[in-house]
């Protein structure tokens, strides 16, 4: 069996989207040949973007697990974050990161085959290329999202947004190998940089876990029509002050015709209201900040972060699942799908999906019980939840959907990563 070192930050007992994807290649790497170590940091949880689920520490089984020690990810205030931002300095905390994940890959892949680095953070980056030649490896660096062409992400200036852009160009071009998890985001680093259309540039979408959706889905007393939404509400991202949102268009800090107000349950209480519909349900799951709580007649319960499986049952006892992105203007194609678009599909259950262009939307179409308007189209959203309710007022629950996403299983997915590496490490 060849050996595979996975450079993951995000991994149990820190729980979260960007967890799924590392520990489902750690699970099934040796399905097909591989066996992996995995360094990480030192697993401290609690905070907003690194919630603990230590459900998860149990699917990687006997896997070799080296951390490293060090703080935790500090959140940098005032004048020093201002600092940061706007003079493009590192922050302690990714200095360490990017100097102490190097010295444990060294350390621990000396006889591996090849080297993985799943991202963000993006510090990783160096760190695996700058090992993978000291120790004459090959390099895989995944981007579980786009780095800087991620319209998702402000930055204080357009020259700014260059800069980051170049450092992204540096950092992959040192690689084997690239991983995007969209075909839209492989073409957008095509486009930005010619140089990459000579490299090897694969697409590793993000997907579901058959396992996880084994058994019956759960039983319910109630007869509420309940809405689902699973994983984080970015409404703060969109609260910011006026000025600054003013000062970032003018300085070009931002992708021109962003919304990311739409990326919330926001839209989706306007056109509640607007529906009229009776004996509603909002159920939240996933970390929530003061920017979420809005004023509103639906009721609304939130369960806070839910461990994977408990995450998992509550999609399943769904009569609608809300799947909300960025708006973007027409014609411009969003380079990421949500991480939970495969776990919702894999549901059976209804979904109702408010999308920009791009591959979501070109998965969802189609789709049976599927749903799909522009993220803003309130009068939109309120006539498919009019129809949705009253279907559900004179029949009850909608059965299970069957649908084909042989694709999307992690296991179908490792495969892929796996004969990358036997191209690389024959």
């Amino acid at each position: 069996m060849k050996r595979v070192l996975l450079l993951a930050y995000h991994f149990p007992p820190i729980g979260g989207a960007g967890v799924q994807r590392a520990v489902k290649f750690a699970r099934y790497l040796p399905d097909f040949g591989f066996e992996p170590i995995v360094v990480t940091g030192p697993g401290q949880t609690g905070s907003r973007w690194a919630p603990r689920d230590a459900s998860l520490a149990g699917e990687v089984g006997s896997v070799q697990i080296v951390r490293v020690d060090g703080p935790e990810p500090p959140q940098s205030t005032g004048v020093a974050a201002r600092l940061e931002r706007w003079g493009r300095r590192p922050a302690a905390w990714t200095a360490w990161w990017s100097k102490a994940a190097e010295a444990a890959i060294r350390e621990h892949g000396r006889g591996v085959d090849a080297i993985v680095a799943t991202m963000s953070p993006f510090a990783g980056a160096e760190a695996a290329t700058r090992a993978g030649k000291a120790l004459g490896v090959p390099v895989v660096l995944d981007l579980r999202d786009p780095w800087a062409l991620d319209e998702m992400t402000a930055y204080p200036t357009r020259a700014h947004r260059g800069l980051e852009e170049r450092s992204m160009e540096r950092a992959l071009a040192a690689a084997d190998a690239v991983v995007m998890n969209t075909v839209e985001a492989a073409e957008s680093l095509a486009r930005r940089f010619p140089r990459f259309r000579r490299y090897r540039i694969r697409v590793i979408p993000n997907g579901y876990d058959a396992d996880d959706f084994a058994g019956d889905a759960p039983q319910r007393s109630d007869d509420a029509f309940r809405i689902v939404h699973a994983g984080y509400l970015h409404t703060e991202l969109a609260s910011a002050g006026t000025v600054r949102r003013a000062l970032r268009r003018t300085l070009g800090g931002g992708v021109p015709g962003v919304d990311v107000m739409t990326r919330s349950h926001v839209y989706l209480l306007r056109a509640l209201e607007r529906s009229g519909a009776t004996g509603v349900e909002l159920h939240l799951a996933g970390v929530a900040g003061a920017a979420d709580q809005i004023e509103t007649t639906v009721p609304i319960v939130e369960h806070g972060y839910l461990e994977h499986g408990k995450s998992i049952a509550l999609m399943r006892s769904a009569d609608l699942l809300f799947l909300p992105m960025q708006n973007l203007p027409l014609g411009r194609r969003a380079t990421i799908v949500p991480g939970k678009t495969y776990e919702y599909l894999a549901s059976e259950r209804p979904i109702l999906a408010a999308l920009p262009d791009g591959d979501a939307r070109d998965l969802l179409r189609g789709v049976s019980e599927a749903y799909v308007s522009r993220p803003d189209d309130v009068a939109a959203l309120s006539d498919a939840l009019v129809q949705l309710t009253e279907r559900h007022a004179s029949a009850g629950r909608t059965p299970d959907v069957e649908r084909s996403l042989a694709r999307y299983e992690r296991r179908s997915l490792t495969a892929d990563l796996a004969s990358l590496l036997n191209e690389l490490a024959p």
